[in-house]
């Protein structure tokens, strides 16, 4: 489990910079590959995989758990995000990528209107909490298409078990996620 040096606290900025650095070493040390696998494998064990037939990923950043390996599933349909202004837009899987401003692969697909026909939507993070409530890169893309009334999809949070902490700071405007997928096992809320 995650715990921060003092120094850092509750600040999300100190949060972000001390968890990047954790992930590059985990990059650096090979480990990064064997984590996206084992995450993967408890992806596809569990129901709610199982029972998705839409479903959108996110294309991984160089120090970012890979799903990619779920594409070669050809009984589902994939989608990717593409920001657009300060919104998250949603697009089918494509055979061809660009990279952004932020230098994240978007699909160059058409975005879709229909969000509810979304089963789950994997989520980026640097860490999560046990309240699983996340800290992302800090842009607010995800936390504002969460409220979108349409959206029904599952929130689920693929992240390495060292980025599991006890508590992160809040704001308002974060939306908390339905699972975490460790390399572990699964992490459900209950309400």
């Amino acid at each position: 489990m995650l715990s921060f040096p003092l120094k850092i606290g509750q600040n999300k900025k100190l949060i972000r910079k001390y968890c990047r650095s954790q992930r590059q070493k985990q990059l650096v040390r090979g480990e990064l590959a064997g984590i996206s696998q084992s995450i993967v494998s408890n992806i596809l064990h569990s129901e709610f995989y199982r029972n998705s037939k839409h479903i959108m990923l996110f294309y991984p950043l160089e120090d970012e758990i890979n799903l990619l390996e779920l594409l070669k599933n050809e009984n589902k349909f994939f989608y990717f995000p593409k920001c657009s202004g300060k919104n998250l837009l949603v697009c089918p899987n494509s055979s061809e990528f660009v990279k952004n401003k932020y230098s994240i692969f978007e699909p160059l697909t058409e975005p879709i209107n229909n969000l509810d026909i979304l089963d789950i939507v994997f989520t980026p993070a640097l860490c999560a909490d046990k309240d699983f409530y996340r800290i992302g890169y800090g842009g607010g893309y995800y936390d504002r298409f969460f409220l979108n009334q349409k959206l029904k999809a599952l929130k689920v949070i693929p992240l390495s078990e060292k980025f599991i902490c006890e508590k992160l700071p809040r704001e308002q405007n974060d939306i908390c996620c339905d699972v975490i997928v460790s390399e572990s096992g699964l992490y459900q809320r209950v309400e």
